[in-house]
């Protein structure tokens, strides 16, 4: 499972409060700690690495951009940075907001087994797991990488999202239930 580690709250705080006044060595800091979970997120939606690595970096020109006009974000990065990348996705794919599932395969875990039948079952289970996660609506999905596969805490997602903490639990608690609700079924198989 992919999972990268965020800087904790406090020290992301100094980091910006330092690039608010130009420090280039906070602003490097930044963009070395959030471009690769900001891509990472981006590459789950889109299929091709090159246009996800080109939305990552259009974050940071906004980022940068937001900061010159004094318009940067003033209580969590994070929030803003990931809630920039969700827009520009949204603007990738325009009203649809179809994403692309084909990419969710980097998400599911691969276990380090050894042996020919180990490797397989192992596939098959991942195989499951990844029908069952393109299955789910985009929002729930949504909420299952913020929450899971980005560390968000449920605050950060639910600003992120531009929902409430209860809606974001509510999503959380279906997708969830739906994930396990289909992979018991697929156990009977």
């Amino acid at each position: 499972m992919i999972l990268i580690v965020l800087p904790d709250i406090p020290y992301e705080s100094d980091l910006l409060a330092k690039a608010q006044f130009g420090d280039q060595a906070a602003l490097r800091a930044i963009y070395e700690q959030y471009f690769p979970p900001l891509y990472q997120f981006i590459r789950l939606r889109i299929a091709d690495r090159e246009d996800a690595r080109d939305l990552a970096a259009d974050v940071f020109i906004d980022f940068f951009s937001a900061l010159q006009r004094r318009k940067a974000p003033t209580t969590s990065l994070r929030a803003w940075l990931f809630r920039v990348a969700r827009n520009k996705l949204y603007d990738h794919y325009g009203k649809k907001r179809q994403f692309s599932t084909q990419t969710l395969e980097e998400w599911v875990p691969a276990e380090h087994e050894s042996g020919p039948e180990a490797r397989f079952m192992s596939a098959a289970r991942a195989d499951r797991v990844r029908r069952a996660l393109g299955a789910l609506p985009v929002d729930q999905q949504e909420v299952l990488l913020l929450r899971f596969g980005q560390g968000l805490n449920l605050e950060e997602t639910a600003d992120l999202m531009d929902k409430s903490v209860s809606a974001v639990k509510s999503l959380q608690f279906r997708a969830v239930s739906t994930l396990r609700e289909r992979l018991d079924q697929g156990m009977g198989e």
